[in-house]
C-alpha cells in the first residue's frame, strides 16, 4: 500500500475538521483530527481540575499517561482518552477555554505530535488537519492545504457547528474567543500556528463546503492522482 499524507492547516473554524473529514471519503482515505486530540486532553483537565497554566507539569504528566484512541470504526471518529469517550465534550465552552493553553505546553506538544506520528504509521493513507501538521508533525506530507477565512465568517461557521450539536451560542462570545485563540496559536513558542511554506493557501470566506471539497479533490488528484 502506496503511503499518503495529505494535510490541512489553518485557524480556528476555518473548516478544516469538516473539510478534511469529506475529502477523506472521497478519496477513501482515513481522518484524523489532532485538534481534537488537544480538546480532548483539555476536557480531562477540565474534569480534574487542573489549571494548564498553574499546573503545566501536571497537564504534561497526563498527557503521557493517558492513551489517546480513535474509534475509526465510527464517522467521524470518536475520540477516547484515558478510556474515557470525550467526543461530546470537545466543543463546550469550559473546554475551548483551556485548549489554547493546553496546546501551548511544550511537553504536551511533544507528546501530541509523538502520537500524531504513530497514528500516520498506523494509518499511512490520512487526511489529517490541525494547526502543525504541514509544519512539524509531517514535514513531508505529498499534499498540504492551508485553509483561512476572515474572523467574522469563522465565528459564524463556529457558531452554527456548535447550535448544530445542540449548544447555546453568543455569536460575540464566539468571534471573542476564536480571536484570542489566533493571538494564542500564531504567537505560542512550541509550534505554532502558519502557513507551511510549500502549503497551497485557500481563503474560504466566500465558498461553500462544497466547493472547498471540490477544489480539494481536484488538487490532490492533480498531484498525486496515481497514488489514490
Amino acid at each position: 500500500m502506496q503511503r499518503l499524507i495529505i494535510t490541512l492547516d489553518g485557524p480556528a473554524g476555518s473548516g478544516k475538521s469538516t473539510v478534511a473529514r469529506r475529502l477523506a471519503g472521497l478519496l477513501g482515505l482515513e481522518f484524523l483530527d489532532t485538534g481534537a486530540m488537544y480538546r480532548g486532553l483539555s476536557a480531562r483537565c477540565v474534569e480534574r481540575g487542573i489549571d494548564p497554566v498553574a499546573e503545566d507539569y501536571a497537564v504534561v504528566e497526563l498527557a503521557r499517561n493517558s492513551e489517546m484512541r480513535f474509534d475509526w470504526t465510527q464517522d467521524p471518529p470518536r475520540l477516547h482518552v484515558g478510556g474515557v469517550d470525550v467526543t461530546d465534550r470537545l466543543r463546550d465552552s469550559d473546554v475551548t477555554g483551556q485548549v489554547s493553553e493546553v496546546s501551548a505546553i511544550s511537553g504536551v506538544r511533544q507528546v501530541m505530535v509523538r502520537e500524531q506520528r504513530r497514528m500516520g504509521e498506523e494509518h499511512p493513507r490520512l487526511v489529517t488537519e490541525g494547526r502543525d501538521q504541514g509544519s512539524i508533525v509531517f514535514p513531508h506530507a505529498g499534499v498540504k492545504f492551508y485553509l483561512d477565512a476572515a474572523p467574522a465568517v469563522r465565528a459564524k461557521r463556529r457558531a452554527q457547528q456548535l447550535r448544530d450539536a445542540g449548544k447555546t451560542v453568543d455569536l460575540e462570545e464566539v468571534r471573542q474567543r476564536i480571536t484570542e485563540r489566533d493571538r494564542k496559536d500564531s504567537n505560542r513558542k512550541f509550534g505554532p500556528l502558519i502557513c507551511p511554506e510549500d502549503a497551497q493557501r485557500i481563503d474560504t470566506s466566500d465558498m461553500t463546503l462544497d466547493q472547498v471539497v471540490d477544489m480539494l479533490e481536484a488538487e490532490v488528484k492533480q498531484a498525486v492522482g496515481a497514488a489514490l
